[in-house]
């Protein structure tokens, strides 16, 4: 999951995907504008085939966060 999530960030922000961790940031480390990363979230949205809930959006501010709130959303 995490290479899938790489391969959609680089459509957004510059960023060499092997630089991305789990631990990367989206907006301090990757560089994600907040259209950007609502942009990216619909994109996730498609491609995981999950609905993200606007108010959970909040406490997603890492690439590890992501993943873990799609796997809870597909569990």
């Amino acid at each position: 999951m995490l290479e899938q999530i790489k391969n959609i960030i680089v459509n957004y922000v510059e960023v060499d995907t092997n630089t991305i961790t789990e631990d990367s940031e989206f907006i301090a480390d990757l560089g994600f504008s907040s259209y950007d990363f609502m942009s990216f979230l619909s994109e996730i949205e498609d491609e995981f085939d999950v609905e993200i809930d606007e108010r959970e959006v909040v406490k997603i501010l890492t690439v590890g966060q992501a993943i873990e709130y799609i796997k809870s959303l597909q569990a």
